[in-house]
């Protein structure tokens, strides 16, 4: 007596069985994941690191420097300005929008003398390293659409993230290692902190092995993967054989349990290899130094930087850091400060880490939020602490390096409110496209057949920037 079930997972091991079987991928041997035909070209890069700052950092106070508003402070930003366009509901229905400039002085740079705020001193620092682009432009006007839109290309959650197409496009660099990994972070006083969904570095419709994996703060970053008390090392690898051996034999080639079976063999491995990727008790103090006071703070965005490097250099293949806290609309003058102090210097650090041991060159390193904030107040002008901005995907800013991106290059124009681009607008879709282009892969020709039509990142839309690129 056989069950439905049962017989068409028989008859499907049974036409599998007649299939050559695909070489299975050994610890030196990672290559053999590669997708056929990859890379589409030759990349400048093999390895992403990911900072996203979840809440919006103010184009106008950190990146876009506009002088001219000084004088205008107080007054009503132009209709010509807006253009109707549509803004969040805690600012829609403000009577009021009185113009706001930066916060923060400016100071030139480099010797390409880019502008920034004087509280990035350490982004400063490497303004001759990196490409800031002033003309980033985004879809959504809340946080959690636009940032599934950056990381999957869909406002929607269903689609895979990012680090999941490259899994899927070219396997582990590191088999004893994720190839995909994600941390997160959160400001000192976590007053100003977004959620962080699943969704942000799932695999969507892709096979599930290619999801990121998270890692915690402190001495167990993987939930689970140290033994239990009482269980031997050689006890744990045969329970993990067996049931191994369980799953082939009741699998009947589910793409879900190969996954599961993938899963487990991989968490033995990170046994021994996570633990020492992401320790950093043996690195020297000039190497502390670099990511700041914050770096022995489990759980803060100074840690997580060094842990990334400490990561990419032992070929992980996409890190993903997400901290929290930039969503300022009210006590605006106090807790960018805060967000400042927290996340300067370990993002310059890493890019002077990544430079210094040779890895900058074939690594990107990206600084990017899911958009930007108003150059108007949100609040009352007479009292500072309500002071505030409100969300604005319409111009905003963001920063690359390494990995074949120009360097000391600013690119994009906004207008004389920072509200608009009115030159070289780059779209989070020609993002995607042109961080694909330097790993090597052509943004049209990495689909995925689901639903009856092939995916891809960009959906149906994105250019690679050129003129950003080495």
């Amino acid at each position: 007596m056989l069950s439905r079930r049962r017989l068409l997972g028989r008859a499907g091991a049974l036409a599998l069985a007649t299939i050559p079987a695909v070489p299975r991928l050994s610890a030196g041997d990672a290559s053999s994941s590669v997708l056929p035909g990859l890379p589409h070209h030759r990349p400048t890069a093999k390895r992403i690191v990911l900072m996203l700052h979840g809440g919006a950092p103010p184009q106008l106070d950190l990146f876009d420097y506009k002088p001219g508003l000084e004088k205008l402070h107080g007054q009503e930003i132009p209709p010509s300005v807006l253009m109707g366009q549509k803004l969040s509901t805690m600012t829609s229905g403000q009577k009021s929008r009185p113009i706001l400039p930066s916060i923060t002085p400016f100071k030139q740079y480099g010797q390409a003398g880019t502008w920034l705020s004087e509280w990035l001193p350490h982004t400063g620092s490497i303004a001759d390293d990196i490409c800031l682009i002033r003309s980033m432009r985004a879809d959504a006007v809340n946080h959690a659409p636009a940032m599934t839109q950056l990381l999957t290309g869909a406002e929607l959650p269903g689609r895979p993230s990012l680090g999941a197409w490259l899994d899927y496009a070219y396997g582990p660099i590191n088999p004893d290692l994720p190839a995909y990994t994600v941390m997160t972070s959160r400001d000192k006083e976590a007053s100003c902190g977004q959620l962080f969904f699943d969704f942000y570095w799932s695999a969507g419709f892709l096979p599930s092995r290619h999801q990121g994996v998270q890692l915690q703060p402190g001495r167990d970053p993987v939930l689970y993967l140290a033994d239990p008390p009482g269980v031997s090392a050689p006890a744990r690898r045969a329970w993990l054989d067996d049931l191994a051996a369980l799953n082939r034999l009741r699998g009947g080639g589910d793409p879900e349990t190969a996954t599961r079976i993938a899963q487990y063999a991989l968490a033995g491995r990170m046994q021994g290899s996570m633990p020492e990727a992401v320790g950093i008790e043996q690195e020297p103090q000039s190497v502390l130094d670099l990511y700041g006071p914050d770096v022995k703070r489990p759980g803060s965005f100074a840690m997580n930087c060094l842990r990334a490097r400490r990561l990419l250099e032992r070929g992980v293949r996409c890190v993903q850091l997400m901290h929290a806290g930039w969503d300022h609309h009210k006590n605006l003058t106090t807790q960018m400060r805060i967000q400042c102090q927290d996340t300067d210097q370990p993002a310059a650090g890493l890019v002077k880490d990544l430079k210094q041991r040779g890895l900058l060159d074939d690594t990107i390193v990206v600084w990017a939020a899911e958009f930007g904030r108003t150059p108007f107040l949100q609040g009352d002008l007479a009292k500072k602490k309500d002071w505030g901005r409100d969300h604005h995907p319409y111009a905003y800013s963001m920063w690359m390096a390494g990995g074949g991106v120009k360097r000391g290059l600013v690119y994009g124009t906004t207008d004389d409110f920072a509200f608009n681009v009115v030159d070289k607008p780059v779209h989070l879709h020609d993002l995607q496209a042109t961080l694909l282009h330097l790993l090597g892969i052509n943004h049209e020709r990495l689909t995925f057949k689901f639903q009856g039509r092939p995916y891809r990142l960009t959906d149906v839309h994105g250019h690679v920037v050129k003129d950003v690129i080495a």
